[in-house]
């Protein structure tokens, strides 16, 4: 799959951050370290993030600075996390919340 990010822009300049893997879903992916966790995804192509409780309708990478709740995910066994603003680091595990997310024991 090609990926989504920029590489170069005529105007910007971009760090160059360490990669690491992380898991979404169970399947390894890369991203660049600090990145939020939704860019990473979208820039490996996954579009949707979760699905909204009540209609069940797609929701995406939307804000992007943690006000609305289109994002929100489980991570490393934390539900509600908002991945739009939350920084990736190597090995995380990444699902898809289910509704309002369950609270495990």
């Amino acid at each position: 799959m090609t990926s989504l990010r920029i590489e170069a822009h005529p105007v910007l300049e971009f760090e160059k951050k360490k990669k690491v893997r992380f898991f979404f879903e169970g399947k390894e992916f890369e991203g660049f370290e600090g990145e939020p966790i939704a860019a990473a995804l979208h820039a490996a192509g996954v579009k949707m993030l979760r699905r909204s409780p009540h209609k069940n309708r797609a929701r995406g990478f939307f804000c992007a600075i943690g006000r609305c709740s289109s994002c929100i995910m489980e991570v490393d066994g934390e539900i509600n996390t908002m991945t739009c603003i939350t920084p990736l680091k190597e090995g995380m595990q990444v699902k898809m919340q289910k509704g309002h997310g369950e609270i495990k024991p």
